[in-house]
């Protein structure tokens, strides 16, 4: 055997690698959404729902209210903008007139604590809020008329230091936002699950985080993390290090994304992977071993005949359409994979792009801000050098 030999054999072994992640990602899928979700029960703790609000987003009314219209006995939602010229004002004025039993209030301005306009916000909205359950969600996110009762069953248990929740998107078709939405349920929502399967959580999504005030006095509240930049890690991982359990609800919610440019969804995908990088280092490096597309190609193209490169390339196509339809269809109750999964191997060579692009030096774009990442914590450009 030439020396060639064993290199390309080795190679093709490791392009193997991608294919085992998917085998688990499809096992930890089958256990998750296997378990039933808690029963209906009298545990019903009062809830005050936070969402610190920039500006509007696509369907903003419609996502607002899934929140207010909840199916529970007692809870509050608060919202806080940066000054009363924000344009979500009117619609959050709508709410408090078409939703005029529920108790909304609109807070305007936060105390500039750190960088992180949304954890400001967060800081006041926990100082006024009325109830000791708190749930945090972004103001893209839309939710089924029981989500506040799932969300807050697990605290039954008082181990649970935090709950958190898996998504799917709602899209206006076009092919960025397609490409981003298709992530969530056949991309993200794996290797979260994998996770799950190898032990606890110590993290927690964005898109919902619940968890208590006597959770957060511990971690000294999110002025501890005013300043960093993967907020939603963070605030699991310091609960968690405190011996308290993340649970992952079973019930995924949905997030509405925007009509957007190609260059909009790439700047989004590529800031969620410099989180996941400035947060878990080799977790991030560990996804290159999870893009089963580029192994598969390159596999192909070393193989040493061309039934044996067309078995890889089979191989891919049958599994990620696998994990598409058991994470994403039945797992996460989500059409767009049986819709669009003509696009998933589109999908998957745009995912590995963001990847390789993540590791050169980047601006963190959000809203209308830019930062750097130094330490974990955000810099305002205008800083860098101070």
């Amino acid at each position: 055997m030439t020396g060639w030999s064993l290199i390309r054999d080795g190679l093709l072994l490791l392009a193997l690698a991608p294919f085992v992640y998917y085998v688990i990602a499809i096992i930890a899928a089958l256990r998750f959404f296997s378990i039933l979700p808690p029963a209906p029960s009298d545990f019903l703790p009062p809830v005050s729902i936070l969402k610190p609000i920039r500006g509007l987003d696509r369907e903003t009314y419609e996502n607002y209210a899934s929140f207010c219209g909840q199916e529970y006995p007692e809870f509050e939602v608060l919202f806080c903008v940066s000054d009363n010229e924000d344009p979500a004002v009117s619609v959050i004025e709508r709410l408090i007139r078409d939703f005029p039993k529920r108790s909304i209030r609109l807070l305007t301005g936060s105390e500039p604590l750190g960088v992180s306009d949304k954890v400001n916000k967060l800081c006041r909205m926990v100082r006024e809020s009325r109830y000791d359950v708190v749930v945090v969600s972004d103001s893209d996110v839309r939710v089924q008329p029981d989500f506040l009762r799932t969300i807050t069953a697990p605290f039954r248990d008082p181990k649970v230091g935090g709950v958190t929740c898996l998504y799917r998107g709602l899209t206006d078709g076009s092919l960025s936002a397609d490409l981003e939405a298709l992530g969530n349920s056949t991309d993200f929502s794996p290797g979260v699950l994998t996770a799950w399967l190898f032990g606890d959580l110590d993290f927690m999504l964005g898109a919902v985080m619940a968890t208590t005030k006597d959770r957060l006095a511990e971690i000294d509240g999110f002025e501890s993390i005013v300043n960093h930049f993967c907020d939603d890690y963070e605030l699991g991982n310091r609960i968690a290090a405190r011996g308290h359990r993340i649970e992952l609800s079973r019930i995924p919610v949905a997030v509405v994304y925007p009509a957007e440019t190609l260059g909009d969804a790439f700047r989004h995908q590529l800031r969620w992977n410099l989180s996941i990088r400035y947060s878990r280092p080799w977790g991030h490096f560990g996804l290159l071993f999870a893009q089963c597309l580029p192994w598969a190609i390159f596999a192909a193209a070393i193989a040493p005949s061309a039934g044996s490169g067309i078995a890889y390339l089979a191989a891919y196509a049958v599994l990620r359409l696998s994990v598409a339809w058991i994470v994403g269809i039945w797992g996460m109750q989500d059409n767009l994979p049986w819709r669009k999964a003509w696009l998933l191997p589109l999908r998957d060579l745009f995912a590995f792009v963001v990847w390789l692009a993540s590791y050169f030096p980047q601006r963190i774009h959000w809203r209308d801000q830019e930062f750097y990442v130094r330490d974990k914590q955000l810099v305002p450009v205008a800083q860098r050098h101070s």
